[in-house]
């Protein structure tokens, strides 16, 4: 039987971390950091470099080992910040490997301005056989009130 809540993002400014944490906070759910192998370099050019690459030619880098347990959960929460429009290349992997099915799938994501892209799309691609709800995108680190915003957007979608 599925119970339980689990939130997988990958964070590389530490934004995208601090939601997956206040989601835990308010749904009692199990975090579950998304961690590539090699990790994207520190500094931001670099790293807007290395990630426009990865996506523009659709590589999947290789990621930490994931336990395969998605069944027991009846919601995941992908988190992810936006890299050229869509979810960094580390998310991928993990939806890719972790072929959720059944489940219901709630995107989170933060940016820096540039919205969230075709994000949600491409959760709904990768997670066709899942129900996928209302999303919640925050811009940078969301100001003083990001706690109440998550909040009121778990309340609306029917979760905490």
């Amino acid at each position: 039987m599925k119970d339980g809540i689990l939130i997988a993002y990958y964070s590389w400014s530490g934004h995208t971390d601090k939601v997956a944490r206040i989601i835990q906070q308010k749904t009692d759910g199990k975090l579950l950091r998304i961690k590539p192998v090699n990790e994207y370099p520190a500094d931001y050019s670099r790293c807007v470099d290395q990630a426009k690459k990865e996506i523009k030619i659709g590589y999947l880098p290789e990621i930490e080992a994931v336990p395969d347990y998605f069944d027991s959960y009846r919601t995941i929460f992908i988190g992810s910040p936006i890299w050229w429009h869509t979810m960094a290349p580390p998310v991928l992997t993990f939806l890719m490997n972790a072929k959720l099915t059944g489940t219901q799938i709630v995107p989170f994501c933060t940016h820096g301005g540039g919205g969230k892209g075709r994000f949600v799309a491409d959760i709904l691609k990768q997670c066709s056989n899942s129900t996928v709800l209302d999303d919640f995108e925050l811009y940078g680190s969301g100001g003083r009130n990001v706690e109440v915003d998550i909040t009121y957007w778990l309340s609306g979608i029917g979760i905490a």
